[in-house]
């Protein structure tokens, strides 16, 4: 299958997204575009997850193993309609909003 973004955490191809370090200890995470509700880019700060490298700190948001998260201050917000949100910190964000608005808003 195609590759149309890849960093060491984040892949998206035509079909959906893996998120390596998802799960402990080393689990991935896929997710369908199909499966996507919304997704919404976020600014990250102190209190918005910047510092959090694997986790949640609210349980509605469930960040992915990224030890250079502090580092970044773009996250986005993966809404599959379940409780759990994913969080994810590619990167290159730009690209994976991009890659999301094709496949996901063109339904």
């Amino acid at each position: 299958m195609p590759v149309l973004y890849e960093d060491k955490r984040i892949t998206c191809d035509d079909d959906g997204i893996t998120v390596r370090g998802y799960y402990f200890p080393i689990g991935e995470k896929r997710i369908s575009y199909s499966d996507i509700r919304e997704f919404d880019q976020r600014r990250m700060g102190t209190f918005t997850g910047r510092y959090r490298i694997w986790g949640a700190g609210d349980p509605r948001y469930w960040f992915h193993l990224d030890a250079t998260r502090p580092k970044k201050s773009k996250a986005i917000v993966i809404d599959k309609g379940d409780w759990v949100k994913a969080v994810i910190t590619p990167d290159d964000p730009d690209a994976v909003l991009h890659i999301l608005e094709e496949k996901v808003r063109r339904r």
